[in-house]
């Protein structure tokens, strides 16, 4: 908040990393083809890694 004059962000934080909301430990990845779920690894994100029964590419589930 620059110069305290009320211009900053709403509620004291703002939003997450590129604008959204930070997914945060935990959750799994999904396969969006077939179904298939595994435990997210932190420093592992979900779009890079691929499935092991069907090969696409996984996405997060919280």
């Amino acid at each position: 908040m620059p110069g305290r004059d009320g211009t900053g962000p709403v509620g004291g934080q703002g939003r997450g990393r590129m604008g959204g909301a930070k997914a945060g430990i935990g959750g799994e990845c999904v396969c969006p083809s077939c179904g298939h779920r595994e435990p997210h690894k932190r420093g592992e994100p979900c779009a890079e890694k691929a499935c092991p029964k069907c090969n696409a590419r996984m996405v997060r589930a919280t």
